[in-house]
């Protein structure tokens, strides 16, 4: 819907998502799916971070990383899949202009803060392998709590630059984004106005927000495996191989998903392959990422394990 302001423009006050699928007949199905899928997630997230509040032997820099990646994957999930499950039960999928500003804003803020909190997580994990009796001292309270603050501190900057060129687009009387969230893309291609200085942010912190962490990330992990394979220990191997390969599994489904979005051309069948990798790292990414943690790390395994222990004896 439009109100119609000065000269050919017209001020959107509706937009209409077209969701995953226009046909009648995968909506059911579809909504299934993904109550399925956040169920997980809520789940999994919120278990995560109750079992490291509750396990003193948790309580260090790796963990803390971990409580705030779950927290970050479980609001990511939750901003998305809400508005999604409300879709595939009702005949038009409507959001308001305000509730698409504000949808957009929580997934540029959450998408960022995931993509500096794994490049944390890469560095900390380097640190424990080659300084691990320097460990405590390097990767502080001291130093991780502000890097923590800083993530989301330099989040809420760039979603808030972002929100706040966006509210100056006019947008013509086609409303209707073709996807199933508001995205910063579809939601560009509706504007009659001039959207240059959009494109150059997305450009500028797009760039800077994945290679940054990619670099980081990578950087971290040549040298962690350089250092392994130097390792005369078979045991030592395993054990290090063991805590940085749920990680590298963690970075690779999120990045490489994420860029598969936003690499794509402008053309009709890039967006629909859009919606299908941008399903992965807005709710099977949130979802997979405690199962990957929790699976694989013994230290979790072993906390949880107390944790039911001292539920029966009880």
């Amino acid at each position: 819907m439009t109100n119609v302001a000065a000269g050919n423009h017209s001020t959107v006050t509706e937009f209409y998502l077209v969701g995953l699928s226009e046909k009648p007949e995968f909506q059911m199905p579809l909504f299934f799916l993904f109550i399925g899928i956040c169920a997980v997630t809520v789940t999994g997230n919120l278990g995560m971070i109750t079992l490291i509040g509750l396990s003193s032997h948790l309580h260090n820099p790796m963990y803390y990383f971990l409580s705030s990646l779950s927290f970050i994957d479980f609001c990511q999930s939750t901003v998305v899949t809400t508005k999604m499950l409300v879709s595939f039960l009702s005949e038009k999928n409507l959001i308001s202009y305000s509730g698409c500003m504000t949808q957009l804003y929580f997934i540029i803020f959450f998408g960022i803060a995931e993509c500096y909190t794994l490049a944390a997580m890469a560095y900390d994990r380097y640190v424990a392998i080659f300084n691990p009796l320097l460990y405590r001292v390097i990767i502080s309270y001291k130093i991780y709590s502000p890097l923590i603050s800083g993530v989301y501190i330099f989040s809420v900057f760039c979603a808030s630059v972002h929100i706040g060129f966006m509210t100056r687009i006019w947008f013509c009387k086609l409303d209707v984004i073709n996807h199933y969230f508001c995205g910063l893309l579809p939601i560009l291609k509706l504007a009659c106005s001039n959207i240059y200085i959009d494109e150059l942010l997305i450009l500028f912190f797009g760039t800077l927000n994945i290679s940054l962490p990619i670099l980081t990330t990578i950087s971290s992990y040549i040298s962690i495996i350089a250092s392994i394979l130097r390792s005369k220990s078979t045991e030592g191997r395993s054990k290090a191989f063991s805590t940085c390969s749920s990680h590298i599994s963690a970075v690779a489904f999120f990045f490489g998903s994420a860029a598969f979005m936003y690499l794509q051309s402008s053309s009709v069948s890039s967006l629909d392959q859009g919606k299908v990798s941008s399903v992965f790292y807005t709710t099977v990414v949130p979802m997979l990422n405690p199962l990957i943690y929790s699976l694989r790390n013994k230290d979790v395994n072993i906390a949880l394990n107390k944790i039911f222990e001292r539920k029966i004896f009880k």
